[in-house]
């Protein structure tokens, strides 16, 4: 009978993970047999003590998960283990008065070990164990009192084994929603604290703690990048809308009108900082070339800044690169682009200069005026060469040049005059990004 006892064991341990949800099982025992039973079980439970003390010594010896919680608190897990074999043990005989409590029992142990990192599989495996040293018990003691009562015994072996199945269901599925509480908890964290971080809100004295938690260092260079009109994959996509480079460190974070990536340059403290800035720029112009931005999705990359403390200044350069990007998308990295940001920091200002030195060309027709700003445009991007702005808006060069004297001619501004060509360059800037 002890070898068929532990061909059980192994068999039910080799089994597929136990169902979250537990179930109840019908008894095909007849009355006798449960009446050995419950003889069998109540000097077990007379004895439980001397059974406990021999479960927690088999728990230390073959499963290394326990081993360590043992030895940190033995008289806790002695009380465990007791607890969980008076209810469970009460409910082989009286299955009504004790089954709830056994199961608010189990259900306590798959929670406390959730928390304490115990993996699912030993505590399963931990209840196996019980349940085998329980049915161990009963066969011994009915083949030594009334040895002729073995056969009654084995029928309800199944109900004993069922029974155990139905306690590592509970477990199961206490551990699992303890999983994901816990998990929750510390996604919830994390959020608030990258959320403080992005504000500026954080405290210098919680600055350690929110470095270890994200993964990030206290000291070193950051930035941040701002995404809008494009949402990120959920975790673990096979292709998210937008990815970084591979190897870049990064901490996302969903605000209200974007979200946010805050990343780590690498770059700690005693570095010699001329150096460092150059490579930041480096990296952050790598980065820039490198995204894969999704059509209509704009991102504004802000500038370096020292130390996880200014993340929330980095968060205010991310989003005014932001602001500095084309309706129509794409990415922006703000030392890339100064002249524009000076124009959205003070969008009343731009207004008023691209007012002051466009406005004369609203006493023209739509499509006149249209024609005079596309060849301004082309001008300053071809570097002020009338050849390369005509190849661009495929006209002859003396058409540009003509086009570009009737604009002095309206606005009074000369554009071979640094002071003036720079007042258009913006004004030009402020009327593309700028709402009407």
């Amino acid at each position: 009978m002890p070898q068929v006892v532990r061909s059980r064991v192994t068999a039910l341990h080799a089994a597929a993970p136990v169902a979250a949800v537990p179930r109840r099982f019908r008894s095909l025992a007849d009355r006798d047999a449960v009446a050995v039973l419950h003889r069998a079980a109540r000097v077990l439970v007379a004895a439980l003590p001397e059974l406990t003390n021999r479960l927690v010594e088999a728990l230390r010896e073959q499963e290394p998960a326990y081993r360590a919680a043992i030895e940190a608190d033995p008289a806790e897990i002695w009380q465990e283990v007791y607890h969980s074999l008076r209810h469970n043990v009460g409910s082989l005989i009286q299955p009504r008065e004790f089954r709830d409590a056994a199961h608010r029992t189990s259900r306590r142990i798959g929670e406390v070990r959730a928390e304490q990192g115990v993996p699912l599989d030993a505590v399963l495996h931990a209840f196996r164990m019980g349940g085998a040293m329980v049915w161990q018990d009963l066969v011994d003691e009915t083949a030594r009192r009334h040895p002729e009562d073995i056969r009654l015994l084995v029928h309800v072996a199944a109900d004993v084994w069922n029974f155990v199945d139905e306690h590592c269901g509970v477990v199961a599925d206490a551990y699992r929603r303890a999983e994901r509480r816990m998990a929750w908890r510390r996604e919830n964290r994390h959020r608030l604290m990258a959320a403080a971080l992005l504000d500026g809100t954080v405290r210098i004295a919680d600055l350690p703690d929110t470095a270890a938690a994200l993964g990030l260092p206290e000291d070193g260079r950051y930035a941040v990048l701002a995404l809008r009109d494009a949402r990120r994959a959920p975790h673990g996509a096979a292709h998210p809308p937008l990815e970084l480079p591979a190897g870049t460190d990064a901490v996302w974070h969903t605000g209200p009108e974007a979200e946010f990536a805050i990343l780590a340059l690498g770059r700690g403290a005693g570095a010699d900082p001329a150096a460092g800035a150059a490579a930041d720029d480096g990296a952050l112009a790598e980065l820039a070339a490198a995204l894969r931005v999704p059509p209509g999705a704009r991102v504004g990359i802000g500038s370096a800044v020292e130390g996880l403390a200014a993340v929330g200044d980095a968060r205010r350069l991310a989003e005014t690169a932001l602001r500095a990007c084309p309706a129509d998308g794409g990415a922006v990295l703000l030392d890339e682009h100064l002249p524009a940001a000076l124009v959205v920091s003070a969008p009343g200002l731009g207004a008023a200069l691209a007012d002051r030195v466009l406005g004369p060309l609203d006493r023209l027709d739509a499509a006149d005026r249209e024609v005079l700003i596309e060849t301004l445009t082309a001008w300053f991007d071809a570097d002020g060469s009338a050849p390369r702005a005509g190849a661009r808006l495929y006209c002859h060069r003396n058409t540009v040049l003509n086009r570009l004297r009737r604009f002095e001619q309206l606005t009074g501004r000369c554009l071979t005059r640094p002071s003036d060509a720079a007042e258009v360059s913006l004004a030009l800037t402020a009327r593309r990004l700028l709402p009407d």
